[in-house]
Protein backbone atom coordinates (compact mmCIF):
# COMPACT_ATOMS: atom_id res chain seq x y z
CA UNK A 1 0.00 0.00 0.00
CA UNK A 2 1.51 3.31 -1.05
CA UNK A 3 2.10 5.94 1.60
CA UNK A 4 -0.69 8.54 1.83
CA UNK A 5 0.03 11.99 0.41
CA UNK A 6 0.95 14.53 3.09
CA UNK A 7 1.43 18.28 2.62
CA UNK A 8 3.23 20.93 4.67
CA UNK A 9 0.32 23.29 5.26
CA UNK A 10 1.59 26.85 5.72
CA UNK A 11 -1.63 27.76 7.54
CA UNK A 12 -1.20 25.16 10.30
CA UNK A 13 2.62 25.02 10.03
CA UNK A 14 2.57 21.24 10.11
CA UNK A 15 2.32 18.28 7.79
CA UNK A 16 -1.21 17.07 7.18
CA UNK A 17 -2.61 14.14 5.27
CA UNK A 18 -4.18 15.39 2.08
CA UNK A 19 -7.92 14.75 1.89
CA UNK A 20 -9.60 16.41 -1.12
CA UNK A 21 -12.91 18.20 -0.67
CA UNK A 22 -14.40 16.01 -3.42
CA UNK A 23 -12.98 12.52 -3.80
CA UNK A 24 -10.91 12.17 -6.96
CA UNK A 25 -10.91 15.91 -7.75
CA UNK A 26 -8.56 18.73 -6.79
CA UNK A 27 -8.90 22.48 -7.19
CA UNK A 28 -5.54 24.29 -7.08
CA UNK A 29 -4.94 28.03 -7.42
CA UNK A 30 -1.44 29.46 -7.83
CA UNK A 31 -0.67 33.18 -7.96
CA UNK A 32 0.78 33.87 -11.39
CA UNK A 33 3.05 36.64 -12.67
CA UNK A 34 2.50 40.38 -12.73
CA UNK A 35 3.30 40.94 -16.39
CA UNK A 36 5.18 44.23 -16.37
CA UNK A 37 8.67 42.78 -16.98
CA UNK A 38 10.40 39.55 -17.97
CA UNK A 39 9.81 36.74 -15.49
CA UNK A 40 12.92 36.18 -13.35
CA UNK A 41 14.52 32.92 -12.21
CA UNK A 42 13.04 33.11 -8.73
CA UNK A 43 9.55 33.19 -10.27
CA UNK A 44 10.50 30.37 -12.63
CA UNK A 45 11.52 28.24 -9.66
CA UNK A 46 8.07 28.77 -8.10
CA UNK A 47 6.25 27.83 -11.30
CA UNK A 48 8.51 24.80 -11.94
CA UNK A 49 7.73 23.64 -8.39
CA UNK A 50 3.99 23.92 -8.86
CA UNK A 51 4.26 22.30 -12.28
CA UNK A 52 5.91 19.32 -10.56
CA UNK A 53 3.17 19.33 -7.90
CA UNK A 54 0.46 19.50 -10.60
CA UNK A 55 2.09 16.63 -12.48
CA UNK A 56 2.37 14.43 -9.39
CA UNK A 57 -1.25 15.01 -8.39
CA UNK A 58 -2.32 14.03 -11.90
CA UNK A 59 -0.03 10.99 -11.77
CA UNK A 60 -1.75 9.88 -8.55
CA UNK A 61 -4.98 9.77 -10.54
CA UNK A 62 -6.64 12.99 -9.44
CA UNK A 63 -8.54 15.15 -11.89
CA UNK A 64 -6.93 18.52 -11.21
CA UNK A 65 -8.27 21.94 -12.13
CA UNK A 66 -5.15 24.10 -11.99
CA UNK A 67 -5.88 27.85 -12.07
CA UNK A 68 -2.93 30.23 -12.42
CA UNK A 69 -3.79 33.89 -12.92
CA UNK A 70 -2.12 36.70 -14.82
CA UNK A 71 -2.03 40.02 -12.93
CA UNK A 72 -2.49 42.80 -15.46
CA UNK A 73 -3.88 45.60 -13.26
CA UNK A 74 -3.94 46.75 -9.65
CA UNK A 75 -0.48 45.61 -8.49
CA UNK A 76 1.17 48.82 -7.32
CA UNK A 77 4.92 49.41 -7.16
CA UNK A 78 4.86 49.40 -3.35
CA UNK A 79 3.08 46.01 -3.20
CA UNK A 80 0.44 47.77 -1.08
CA UNK A 81 -1.70 50.89 -1.64
CA UNK A 82 1.36 52.98 -2.39
CA UNK A 83 2.94 53.82 -5.73
CA UNK A 84 1.74 53.55 -9.31
CA UNK A 85 0.28 50.58 -11.12
CA UNK A 86 3.20 48.48 -12.37
CA UNK A 87 1.62 47.92 -15.80
CA UNK A 88 0.81 51.61 -16.30
CA UNK A 89 4.27 52.67 -15.16
CA UNK A 90 5.91 50.33 -17.68
CA UNK A 91 3.55 51.52 -20.43
CA UNK A 92 4.64 55.12 -19.85
CA UNK A 93 8.29 54.10 -19.77
CA UNK A 94 8.09 52.15 -23.04
CA UNK A 95 5.58 54.60 -24.60
CA UNK A 96 3.13 51.85 -25.52
CA UNK A 97 -0.39 50.89 -24.48
CA UNK A 98 -0.83 49.05 -21.14
CA UNK A 99 -2.26 46.02 -22.95
CA UNK A 100 0.83 45.97 -25.18
CA UNK A 101 2.91 45.70 -22.02
CA UNK A 102 0.67 42.90 -20.79
CA UNK A 103 0.86 40.98 -24.06
CA UNK A 104 4.61 41.43 -24.45
CA UNK A 105 5.50 40.09 -21.00
CA UNK A 106 2.76 37.44 -20.98
CA UNK A 107 4.29 36.13 -24.20
CA UNK A 108 7.71 36.04 -22.52
CA UNK A 109 6.28 34.18 -19.54
CA UNK A 110 4.65 31.61 -21.82
CA UNK A 111 7.93 31.23 -23.74
CA UNK A 112 9.77 30.48 -20.48
CA UNK A 113 7.04 28.05 -19.42
CA UNK A 114 7.42 26.20 -22.72
CA UNK A 115 11.24 26.20 -22.58
CA UNK A 116 11.17 24.77 -19.04
CA UNK A 117 8.53 22.22 -20.10
CA UNK A 118 5.73 23.39 -17.80
CA UNK A 119 2.26 22.06 -18.48
CA UNK A 120 -0.27 24.81 -19.17
CA UNK A 121 -2.78 25.40 -16.35
CA UNK A 122 -6.40 24.37 -16.78
CA UNK A 123 -7.48 28.02 -16.67
CA UNK A 124 -5.35 31.18 -16.91
CA UNK A 125 -7.63 34.11 -16.03
CA UNK A 126 -6.61 37.78 -16.20
CA UNK A 127 -7.54 40.39 -13.62
CA UNK A 128 -8.85 42.79 -16.31
CA UNK A 129 -11.23 40.09 -17.53
CA UNK A 130 -12.90 39.81 -14.11
CA UNK A 131 -13.66 43.39 -13.08
CA UNK A 132 -17.37 42.59 -12.61
CA UNK A 133 -16.61 39.73 -10.22
CA UNK A 134 -14.26 41.95 -8.23
CA UNK A 135 -16.82 44.75 -7.95
CA UNK A 136 -19.39 42.20 -6.74
CA UNK A 137 -16.96 40.95 -4.08
CA UNK A 138 -16.23 44.49 -2.89
CA UNK A 139 -19.97 45.09 -2.52
CA UNK A 140 -20.39 41.85 -0.55
CA UNK A 141 -17.57 42.86 1.81
CA UNK A 142 -19.23 46.26 2.37
CA UNK A 143 -22.66 44.65 2.91
CA UNK A 144 -21.19 42.31 5.54
CA UNK A 145 -19.71 45.22 7.48
CA UNK A 146 -16.05 44.73 6.66
CA UNK A 147 -15.51 47.48 4.10
CA UNK A 148 -16.05 51.23 3.93
CA UNK A 149 -15.92 53.90 1.21
CA UNK A 150 -13.96 57.13 1.57
CA UNK A 151 -13.47 59.69 -1.20
CA UNK A 152 -14.32 57.16 -3.92
CA UNK A 153 -11.97 54.41 -2.68
CA UNK A 154 -13.08 51.36 -0.68
CA UNK A 155 -10.98 49.98 2.16
CA UNK A 156 -11.04 46.71 4.03
CA UNK A 157 -11.75 47.32 7.73
CA UNK A 158 -9.18 45.14 9.49
CA UNK A 159 -10.28 46.19 12.99
CA UNK A 160 -13.90 45.21 12.28
CA UNK A 161 -12.69 41.90 10.86
CA UNK A 162 -10.54 41.17 13.92
CA UNK A 163 -13.47 41.69 16.26
CA UNK A 164 -15.13 38.62 14.77
CA UNK A 165 -12.08 36.69 13.54
CA UNK A 166 -9.02 36.37 15.76
CA UNK A 167 -6.85 34.55 13.21
CA UNK A 168 -5.89 37.51 10.99
CA UNK A 169 -2.11 37.20 10.69
CA UNK A 170 -2.15 33.43 11.25
CA UNK A 171 -0.77 32.51 7.82
CA UNK A 172 2.11 34.97 7.90
CA UNK A 173 2.73 34.90 11.63
CA UNK A 174 2.30 38.67 11.90
CA UNK A 175 1.32 40.02 15.32
CA UNK A 176 -2.12 41.63 15.16
CA UNK A 177 -1.20 44.50 17.53
CA UNK A 178 1.69 45.45 15.26
CA UNK A 179 -0.57 45.43 12.22
CA UNK A 180 -3.03 47.81 13.86
CA UNK A 181 -0.52 50.39 15.08
CA UNK A 182 2.05 50.35 12.29
CA UNK A 183 2.25 53.66 10.48
CA UNK A 184 3.80 54.37 7.12
CA UNK A 185 3.61 57.38 4.87
CA UNK A 186 1.36 55.83 2.25
CA UNK A 187 -0.82 57.51 -0.37
CA UNK A 188 -4.35 58.20 0.96
CA UNK A 189 -3.28 57.01 4.44
CA UNK A 190 -5.50 59.70 5.98
CA UNK A 191 -8.58 58.11 4.39
CA UNK A 192 -8.10 54.89 6.36
CA UNK A 193 -9.55 54.14 9.77
CA UNK A 194 -6.45 52.08 10.64
CA UNK A 195 -2.97 51.95 9.10
CA UNK A 196 -3.45 48.19 8.51
CA UNK A 197 -6.56 48.72 6.36
CA UNK A 198 -5.98 48.06 2.67
CA UNK A 199 -7.68 49.21 -0.51
CA UNK A 200 -10.00 46.82 -2.31
CA UNK A 201 -11.08 49.48 -4.82
CA UNK A 202 -9.04 52.58 -5.64
CA UNK A 203 -10.30 55.76 -7.18
CA UNK A 204 -8.24 56.65 -10.25
CA UNK A 205 -6.96 60.13 -10.98
CA UNK A 206 -7.13 61.67 -14.44
CA UNK A 207 -3.66 60.42 -15.41
CA UNK A 208 -4.33 56.78 -14.56
CA UNK A 209 -4.29 54.65 -17.72
CA UNK A 210 -6.39 51.66 -16.58
CA UNK A 211 -9.75 52.37 -14.93
CA UNK A 212 -13.35 51.18 -14.86
CA UNK A 213 -16.68 52.49 -13.66
CA UNK A 214 -17.98 51.21 -10.33
CA UNK A 215 -20.65 52.18 -7.74
CA UNK A 216 -17.99 54.15 -5.83
CA UNK A 217 -15.85 55.81 -8.49
CA UNK A 218 -14.05 55.39 -11.76
CA UNK A 219 -11.09 53.36 -10.59
CA UNK A 220 -9.46 49.96 -10.41
CA UNK A 221 -9.43 46.94 -8.06
CA UNK A 222 -6.87 46.28 -5.37
CA UNK A 223 -4.15 43.71 -6.07
CA UNK A 224 -5.30 41.23 -3.40
CA UNK A 225 -8.90 41.25 -4.62
CA UNK A 226 -8.30 39.69 -8.03
CA UNK A 227 -7.11 36.33 -6.67
CA UNK A 228 -10.03 36.11 -4.23
CA UNK A 229 -12.54 36.81 -6.99
CA UNK A 230 -11.02 34.54 -9.64
CA UNK A 231 -10.29 31.58 -7.36
CA UNK A 232 -13.89 31.74 -6.12
CA UNK A 233 -15.26 31.93 -9.67
CA UNK A 234 -13.38 28.91 -10.98
CA UNK A 235 -12.83 26.73 -7.90
CA UNK A 236 -15.67 27.64 -5.53
CA UNK A 237 -15.75 29.43 -2.20
CA UNK A 238 -13.46 26.81 -0.62
CA UNK A 239 -11.04 24.72 -2.65
CA UNK A 240 -8.18 22.33 -1.96
CA UNK A 241 -4.80 23.99 -2.54
CA UNK A 242 -3.61 27.59 -2.79
CA UNK A 243 0.03 28.18 -3.69
CA UNK A 244 2.57 30.87 -4.37
CA UNK A 245 5.94 32.22 -3.37
CA UNK A 246 6.89 32.72 0.27
CA UNK A 247 7.02 36.49 -0.29
CA UNK A 248 3.25 36.49 -0.92
CA UNK A 249 2.26 35.27 2.55
CA UNK A 250 1.93 38.88 3.69
CA UNK A 251 0.18 40.95 2.70
CA UNK A 252 -1.21 39.21 -0.38
CA UNK A 253 -2.32 35.80 0.88
CA UNK A 254 -3.20 37.03 4.36
CA UNK A 255 -5.54 39.58 2.81
CA UNK A 256 -6.97 37.04 0.37
CA UNK A 257 -8.08 34.95 3.33
CA UNK A 258 -9.64 37.97 5.06
CA UNK A 259 -11.48 39.03 1.88
CA UNK A 260 -12.93 35.57 1.26
CA UNK A 261 -14.10 35.16 4.85
CA UNK A 262 -15.61 38.65 4.79
CA UNK A 263 -17.48 38.15 1.52
CA UNK A 264 -18.82 34.61 1.91
CA UNK A 265 -17.88 33.42 5.40
CA UNK A 266 -15.49 30.82 3.99
CA UNK A 267 -11.74 30.42 4.21
CA UNK A 268 -10.61 30.01 0.59
CA UNK A 269 -8.28 26.97 0.76
CA UNK A 270 -7.73 23.94 2.98
CA UNK A 271 -4.01 23.70 2.24
CA UNK A 272 -1.55 26.53 1.61
CA UNK A 273 1.78 25.70 -0.08
CA UNK A 274 4.65 28.17 -0.41
CA UNK A 275 7.89 27.96 -2.33
CA UNK A 276 11.09 29.46 -0.97
CA UNK A 277 13.72 31.82 -2.27
CA UNK A 278 16.29 31.24 -5.01
CA UNK A 279 19.69 32.64 -3.96
CA UNK A 280 22.71 33.36 -6.12
CA UNK A 281 26.12 32.57 -4.64
CA UNK A 282 24.64 32.55 -1.14
CA UNK A 283 22.94 35.94 -1.37
CA UNK A 284 19.55 37.30 -2.36
CA UNK A 285 19.45 38.28 -6.02
CA UNK A 286 19.74 42.03 -6.51
CA UNK A 287 20.19 44.13 -9.62
CA UNK A 288 21.67 47.00 -7.62
CA UNK A 289 24.73 45.02 -6.46
CA UNK A 290 25.07 42.93 -9.63
CA UNK A 291 24.10 39.69 -7.91
CA UNK A 292 21.61 38.60 -10.53
CA UNK A 293 21.40 36.37 -13.59
CA UNK A 294 18.66 35.76 -16.17
CA UNK A 295 17.53 32.52 -17.74
CA UNK A 296 18.78 33.77 -21.12
CA UNK A 297 22.25 34.42 -19.68
CA UNK A 298 22.36 30.88 -18.28
CA UNK A 299 21.32 29.42 -21.64
CA UNK A 300 24.04 31.42 -23.43
CA UNK A 301 26.72 31.31 -20.72
CA UNK A 302 27.08 35.10 -20.90
CA UNK A 303 26.80 35.96 -17.21
CA UNK A 304 29.84 36.76 -15.08
CA UNK A 305 28.46 34.29 -12.54
CA UNK A 306 28.87 31.22 -14.77
CA UNK A 307 31.74 29.72 -16.75
CA UNK A 308 29.61 27.95 -19.35
CA UNK A 309 26.09 27.67 -20.72
CA UNK A 310 23.42 25.46 -19.16
CA UNK A 311 20.43 23.92 -20.87
CA UNK A 312 16.84 24.45 -19.65
CA UNK A 313 16.54 20.84 -18.48
CA UNK A 314 19.75 21.06 -16.45
CA UNK A 315 18.38 24.19 -14.76
CA UNK A 316 15.03 22.49 -14.12
CA UNK A 317 16.86 19.44 -12.73
CA UNK A 318 18.88 21.77 -10.49
CA UNK A 319 15.68 23.33 -9.13
CA UNK A 320 14.24 19.88 -8.35
CA UNK A 321 17.31 19.02 -6.29
CA UNK A 322 15.97 21.11 -3.41
CA UNK A 323 12.60 20.78 -1.68
CA UNK A 324 10.21 23.43 -2.97
CA UNK A 325 9.87 24.87 0.55
CA UNK A 326 13.63 25.23 1.09
CA UNK A 327 15.94 28.01 -0.04
CA UNK A 328 18.04 27.04 -3.06
CA UNK A 329 21.50 28.49 -3.61
CA UNK A 330 22.48 28.68 -7.27
CA UNK A 331 26.14 28.84 -8.25
CA UNK A 332 28.28 27.80 -11.18
CA UNK A 333 29.61 24.84 -9.17
CA UNK A 334 26.11 23.72 -8.19
CA UNK A 335 24.91 23.95 -11.80
CA UNK A 336 27.88 21.91 -13.02
CA UNK A 337 27.06 19.21 -10.45
CA UNK A 338 23.41 19.29 -11.52
CA UNK A 339 24.45 18.88 -15.16
CA UNK A 340 26.43 15.73 -14.30
CA UNK A 341 23.56 14.34 -12.26
CA UNK A 342 21.03 15.07 -15.00
CA UNK A 343 23.19 13.41 -17.65
CA UNK A 344 23.81 10.37 -15.44
CA UNK A 345 20.08 9.79 -14.96
CA UNK A 346 19.29 10.34 -18.64
CA UNK A 347 22.02 7.92 -19.69
CA UNK A 348 20.83 5.33 -17.17
CA UNK A 349 17.31 5.62 -18.54
CA UNK A 350 18.48 5.28 -22.14
CA UNK A 351 20.41 2.13 -21.21
CA UNK A 352 17.47 0.80 -19.20
CA UNK A 353 14.86 1.29 -21.94
CA UNK A 354 17.06 -0.56 -24.45
CA UNK A 355 17.50 -3.67 -22.27
CA UNK A 356 15.80 -6.71 -23.77
CA UNK A 357 15.18 -9.10 -20.92
CA UNK A 358 13.31 -12.38 -20.77
CA UNK A 359 14.48 -13.96 -17.51
CA UNK A 360 11.83 -16.26 -16.03
CA UNK A 361 13.91 -17.87 -13.30
CA UNK A 362 13.31 -18.17 -9.59
CA UNK A 363 13.33 -15.58 -6.83
CA UNK A 364 16.39 -13.37 -6.42
CA UNK A 365 17.14 -10.71 -3.78
CA UNK A 366 17.88 -8.24 -6.59
CA UNK A 367 14.14 -8.16 -7.30
CA UNK A 368 13.49 -7.01 -3.71
CA UNK A 369 16.13 -4.30 -4.12
CA UNK A 370 14.39 -2.98 -7.23
CA UNK A 371 10.90 -3.25 -5.73
CA UNK A 372 11.91 -1.45 -2.53
CA UNK A 373 13.75 1.20 -4.51
CA UNK A 374 10.73 1.93 -6.69
CA UNK A 375 8.44 2.03 -3.66
CA UNK A 376 10.72 4.50 -1.89
CA UNK A 377 10.73 6.86 -4.90
CA UNK A 378 6.96 7.26 -4.74
CA UNK A 379 6.90 7.39 -0.93
CA UNK A 380 9.29 10.34 -1.04
CA UNK A 381 7.09 12.12 -3.57
CA UNK A 382 4.03 11.52 -1.37
CA UNK A 383 5.90 13.11 1.53
CA UNK A 384 5.15 16.72 0.57
CA UNK A 385 6.52 16.32 -2.97
CA UNK A 386 10.07 15.68 -1.75
CA UNK A 387 11.78 15.75 -5.14
CA UNK A 388 15.40 15.77 -3.85
CA UNK A 389 14.87 12.58 -1.85
CA UNK A 390 13.01 10.97 -4.75
CA UNK A 391 15.96 11.81 -7.00
CA UNK A 392 18.32 10.27 -4.46
CA UNK A 393 16.29 7.03 -4.57
CA UNK A 394 16.51 7.01 -8.38
CA UNK A 395 20.29 7.44 -8.20
CA UNK A 396 20.42 4.41 -5.87
CA UNK A 397 18.91 2.34 -8.69
CA UNK A 398 21.42 3.50 -11.32
CA UNK A 399 24.11 0.94 -10.27
CA UNK A 400 21.53 -1.83 -10.71
CA UNK A 401 20.90 -0.67 -14.27
CA UNK A 402 24.59 -0.30 -15.10
CA UNK A 403 25.49 -3.66 -13.55
CA UNK A 404 22.81 -5.39 -15.58
CA UNK A 405 23.94 -3.66 -18.76
CA UNK A 406 27.53 -4.72 -17.99
CA UNK A 407 26.36 -8.32 -17.78
CA UNK A 408 27.21 -8.97 -14.12
CA UNK A 409 25.84 -12.36 -13.29
CA UNK A 410 24.08 -11.52 -10.02
CA UNK A 411 22.04 -8.86 -11.80
CA UNK A 412 21.01 -11.13 -14.67
CA UNK A 413 18.36 -12.69 -12.41
CA UNK A 414 16.09 -9.67 -12.41
CA UNK A 415 12.55 -10.89 -13.03
CA UNK A 416 10.63 -9.66 -16.06
CA UNK A 417 8.11 -8.03 -13.74
CA UNK A 418 10.81 -6.18 -11.81
CA UNK A 419 12.49 -5.06 -15.04
CA UNK A 420 9.21 -3.73 -16.45
CA UNK A 421 8.48 -1.91 -13.18
CA UNK A 422 11.96 -0.36 -13.20
CA UNK A 423 11.54 0.87 -16.77
CA UNK A 424 8.14 2.35 -15.97
CA UNK A 425 9.33 3.98 -12.75
CA UNK A 426 12.23 5.78 -14.42
CA UNK A 427 10.18 6.94 -17.38
CA UNK A 428 7.19 8.03 -15.29
CA UNK A 429 9.12 9.92 -12.62
CA UNK A 430 11.69 11.59 -14.88
CA UNK A 431 9.33 12.68 -17.62
CA UNK A 432 5.73 12.61 -16.38
CA UNK A 433 6.26 13.81 -12.80
CA UNK A 434 9.50 15.79 -12.83
CA UNK A 435 8.73 17.16 -16.28
CA UNK A 436 12.26 16.60 -17.56
CA UNK A 437 13.12 15.85 -21.18
CA UNK A 438 16.08 13.88 -22.49
CA UNK A 439 17.68 16.67 -24.48
CA UNK A 440 20.03 14.26 -26.23
CA UNK A 441 17.24 12.00 -27.45
CA UNK A 442 14.94 14.88 -28.33
CA UNK A 443 17.66 16.87 -30.10
CA UNK A 444 16.87 19.95 -28.00
CA UNK A 445 20.55 20.49 -27.21
CA UNK A 446 21.14 21.40 -30.85
CA UNK A 447 22.31 17.93 -31.89
CA UNK A 448 20.57 16.02 -34.68
CA UNK A 449 20.59 12.74 -32.80
CA UNK A 450 19.24 10.63 -35.64
CA UNK A 451 22.21 11.50 -37.81
CA UNK A 452 24.65 11.33 -34.90
CA UNK A 453 23.34 7.90 -33.88
CA UNK A 454 23.91 6.60 -37.39
CA UNK A 455 27.47 7.93 -37.43
CA UNK A 456 28.18 6.54 -33.97
CA UNK A 457 26.82 3.10 -34.89
CA UNK A 458 29.28 3.05 -37.79
CA UNK A 459 32.18 4.26 -35.59
CA UNK A 460 31.47 1.68 -32.89
CA UNK A 461 31.22 -1.07 -35.54
CA UNK A 462 34.65 -0.07 -36.87
CA UNK A 463 36.05 -0.02 -33.34
CA UNK A 464 34.54 -3.43 -32.59
CA UNK A 465 36.16 -4.85 -35.74
CA UNK A 466 39.49 -3.41 -34.61
CA UNK A 467 39.07 -5.04 -31.19
CA UNK A 468 38.22 -8.42 -32.73
CA UNK A 469 41.34 -8.16 -34.89
CA UNK A 470 43.36 -7.19 -31.79
CA UNK A 471 44.14 -3.86 -33.44
CA UNK A 472 44.37 -2.11 -30.09
CA UNK A 473 46.00 1.13 -31.34
CA UNK A 474 43.06 1.79 -33.69
CA UNK A 475 40.52 0.84 -31.04
CA UNK A 476 42.14 3.14 -28.47
CA UNK A 477 42.50 5.99 -30.96
CA UNK A 478 38.77 5.89 -31.75
CA UNK A 479 37.87 5.88 -28.05
CA UNK A 480 40.34 8.67 -27.14
CA UNK A 481 39.32 10.88 -30.07
CA UNK A 482 35.67 10.52 -29.15
CA UNK A 483 36.56 11.38 -25.54
CA UNK A 484 38.20 14.61 -26.71
CA UNK A 485 34.91 15.39 -28.44
CA UNK A 486 33.14 14.75 -25.10
CA UNK A 487 31.60 11.49 -26.31
CA UNK A 488 32.09 8.68 -23.79
CA UNK A 489 32.26 5.06 -24.96
CA UNK A 490 31.30 2.33 -22.50
CA UNK A 491 32.20 -1.30 -23.18
CA UNK A 492 29.89 -3.98 -21.76
CA UNK A 493 29.09 -7.63 -22.13
CA UNK A 494 26.31 -6.84 -24.58
CA UNK A 495 28.46 -4.49 -26.65
CA UNK A 496 29.53 -0.85 -26.59
CA UNK A 497 27.35 2.18 -25.92
CA UNK A 498 28.01 5.92 -26.03
CA UNK A 499 26.83 9.10 -24.40
CA UNK A 500 27.71 12.79 -24.54
CA UNK A 501 29.42 14.24 -21.46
Amino acid sequence: MSKALVLQNSLSRKKEEFVPIEEGYIGMYVCGPTVYSNVHLGNIRTFVSFDMIFRHLKYLGYKVRYVRNVTDVGHLTGDSDDGDDKISERARLEKIEPMEVVQKYTNHFHDMARIFNMLPPSIEPRATGHIIEQIEMVQAIINNGFGYEKNGSVYFDTAAFMVQHDDYGKLSGRIVEDLLVESRDLKNQSDKKNPSDFAIWMKADDTHLMKWDSPWSIGFPGWHLECSAMSTKYLGETFDIHGGGNDLKFPHHENEIAQSISSCGCSPAKYWLHTNMLLLNGKKMSKSDGNTVTAKQLFEGTSEHVTKSYSPMVIRFFMLQAHYGSTLDMSDTALQAAEKGYQRLMEANRVLQKIEHNYTGTYSSINDQIENGIKSVFEEMNDDFNSPKALARLFELVPVINSYADGKEEFMQVSQEAMNSLKKCFSDILFDVFGLKDELSSGENGINTNKLSGVMDLVLDLRQSARENKDWPTSDKIRDTLSELEIVVKDGKEGSSWTIK
